[in-house]
Parts: structure tokens; sequence; C-alpha cells
């Protein structure tokens, strides 16, 4: 085993799925554990400038050797998404040879069919979850990726460097991982979330995002005398979503493609509830696609004045794009810095979000690097060991070459 997957495998036994409903911060008990354990090895390394305020945000500094180097910093989540997080049990599958792989007892297998990507990884190992949980890659990979390579530079004290700044933060799985961001403290003139996915993916494109409520209150009679009475909200509520383009969905879109998402859905009679989420990265189209949920809310209750509908929506984060385009040469580096790893880079943009979108926007620019991982937020996640140690490889080349950069006179 090498260090970076000992880390891994050690971080994923901490139980730190967000809670949404939770007000506190970090939302979820298990966070701190895992933050806490992190400080203690961020001590034992011997960083410098280690803070873990109240709110469960930890930074350190590990000093440069170069001092005309610009700052960077490297930021991972502690959190995992909504889905089954307690008793992470993974399994390593060595020497991958092809086929399904069962998972745990085998009532879930990892289907080639299904997931045509593990073609890839042809003798490699493979660890992936027992079927029952997710695995926690998104973002255990990427905290286990950034301290073994703060490890490397630690060894390698001939490995120019400037300062580089380290940043955990909670709670990125529900939207708050910047909310509370110490950028007073962490002093990098730029920084990159190791957040990414598969091998060699480089992001500083995300989409614009909103979420949508729509609660519709209807009226319940006794189904035997209901005619001209009743208004059932559950009626209404699927005319509502039907009347939504239809193939404008998660399931049917790619690439640049925005989309409406039914993420809940729940009612009675007497009173429903839709919640969408709202993705575009065009800043025009975006704003359409909240228009046209309004325009629809607003017909269902001109269509329906005896029931009552309100439509409320809330932005939630930005596309980066314009906050890291007149600052390229982070990109540049990070380009150049895979291919001294020898890793392919696979520039496209981020059909989700991360921290470093709100904190491109607060200031710090701040694209999205690869962890490795596939399948995050579900019990067929899965990572390839070399696809992590090729992650530590090219932190470890950002650093060294950013320390030789200096700006455009």
């Amino acid at each position: 085993m090498t260090r970076v997957v000992d880390r891994f495998l050690h971080y994923v036994t901490f139980h730190t799925r967000s809670d949404a409903a939770s007000s506190a911060c970090p939302s979820t008990p298990g966070q701190w554990e895992l933050v806490r354990a992190l400080k203690e090895e961020l001590t034992t390394l011997g960083l410098e400038e280690i803070v873990l305020d109240e709110h469960g945000y930890l930074t350190a500094r590990l000093p440069g050797n170069c001092p005309e180097a610009p700052a960077i910093g490297l930021i991972a989540h502690l959190d995992t998404a909504d889905y089954e997080a307690r008793a992470v049990r993974p399994q390593l599958v060595e020497n991958y040879q092809g086929g399904d792989i069962c998972l745990g007892k085998g009532d879930e297998v990892l289907s080639l069919r299904q997931f045509r990507c593990l073609r890839n990884y042809l003798g490699q190992d493979l660890i992936t979850t027992d079927g029952t949980t997710l695995l926690g890659a998104d973002d255990k990979a990427g905290i286990a990726e950034i301290l073994t390579c703060v490890e490397e530079l630690i060894a390698h004290p001939e490995i120019p460097r400037g300062d580089l700044w380290i940043g955990f933060t909670p709670d990125e799985e529900i939207g708050r991982g910047a909310d509370r961001f110490p950028l007073d403290r962490f002093k990098a003139r730029w920084a990159y979330t190791v957040d990414g996915g598969e091998l060699g993916e480089l992001e500083y494109e995300n989409f614009n995002a909103a979420s949508a409520t729509l609660v519709i209150t209807g009226n319940n009679v006794h189904p035997g005398s209901a005619k001209g009475a009743m208004i059932n909200s559950q009626t209404l509520a699927a005319r509502f979503h039907l009347s939504l383009p239809g193939d404008e969905t998660p399931e049917c879109t790619e690439g640049y493609q925005g989309f409406y998402h039914l993420a809940l859905s729940e009612g009675t009679v007497e009173q429903s509830r839709l919640e969408y989420i709202i993705r575009d990265f065009d800043d025009d189209a975006f704003l359409a696609r909240k228009r046209l949920m309004e325009q629809r809310a607003q017909e269902l209750q001109q269509a329906n004045p005896g029931a009552r509908i309100t439509l409320t929506q809330q932005d939630s984060y930005r596309n980066m794009r314009s906050q890291i385009e007149p600052h390229m040469h982070i990109i540049e580096l990070a380009r150049a810095a895979m291919a001294a790893a020898d890793v392919t880079p696979r520039v496209k943009p981020i059909r989700g979000g991360t921290d470093g979108a709100r904190l491109s926007f607060m200031g710090l620019p701040c694209p999205n690097l690869f962890t490795g991982g596939h399948n995050f937020h579900g019990k067929h996640e899965f990572i390839p060991v070399p696809s992590m140690e090729k992650a530590v490889a090219t932190l470890v080349e950002l650093v060294r070459l950013t320390a030789s950069w200096r700006p455009q006179p």
C-alpha cells in the first residue's frame, strides 16, 4: 500500500455525511472528528500557522523555500454526500482483469456494461465499496492526495516551492463550504480544489445554480362528494412538472446542456411540494430557466384560482469561468503539471459546483483538479490506486512549476 492509499482508507472510516437540515457548522459531528484528526496530522508533519476555527475550517501553511515564488493553496472538503455513509467498508480489487466486480457479498455489482470506464483500468488496483454505502472519494481522496503531496515536499526539500496553504472545509455537499471560508488567514494568491473526478480532469467552468420550491395548497373533500369542490394538489403538481421541457433533465443532458431536476416530490390531496435544482452554464439561459418556472407557476395559478400556488427560487452559485479567465496562467500551470506527471489533461466543464466556484467570486481564483474517482455519491463509487498516485505527482509538479512562475511585465 502506498501512503496515499493508507491515508484514504483511514479517512473513509469517519462518518462525515453532511445534513442540510442542521444549522450547525459543521452540520454533523463526524466532520468534527475528521478535521480534528487532520489537525493532529498537520501538526505531526510540522506545518505552520495551523488554525482550526469554531466553524470547522482547518488551514495551515507549508513554508516555501523560494521567497519570490507566489503562494498557492490546495483545498478539499470534509463531508460526503446525501447517501448512506456509515460503516464504509472499502474493498481492494487487485490487478483488475475485466468483467463485473462483485461488491461485498455480491448483492450489488460494478457492471462493466453499465460502467464502461472500467476498461481503462485493466491491470490496476481498484478501491470499491461493499455495495451498501458510498466510498467517500469525494472528497477524502482529495484530502489524502493533498496531505501525501505535503509529505512528499517535506521529504524532498530540494524541490523548489513557494508557501503552500492547505484548507479543509465542511459542508461542501450541501452548498455551504465557502460560507465561512477564512480568506483573511488563507494567504494564497490562487488555489485549486482537489475535488474532481477521473484522471486528468481540469475544470474552470461550472453550472450557474439555483434551487426552486413549488408549494401547492389544494382542498381535500371526501371523494364521494368531491365534484366541483376537491382540488387535488398532487394532480396540479404533476401538471406543473409535465409543463417543463421533458428532455431537459439530468438523464437527458450532457456537456454544456442545462437542466431542470426534480429532486423531491411529496404531497397529499391538500398540499404538495416539489423541490427542483436549476442548472445552466450560460447566464442568459440560466435566467430564462428561472423565468420559465415562474411563468408555468403563474399559468397554473390562473387555471386553478381555488388553489394557492407559491414558487420560491434561490441562487446557489455561479459559473466561475468569468473569474478564472483573467488568470489563465493558473490553468496553464495545471496543464503543465499534469504533463510533467505523465497525465493527459482533460479540460471540461463541471456539471455541478465546488467550493472553488464561490471562492473565485470571493477573490480567490480556484479551479478544480482531479482526484481519480468515479461514480461519486453512490454505492458504485470506485477509485483506481494509480490515479490517486498520479494526483499526488501532479500536485507536487504543480508546486514545483509554480515556484518559477512570475507575472508578465
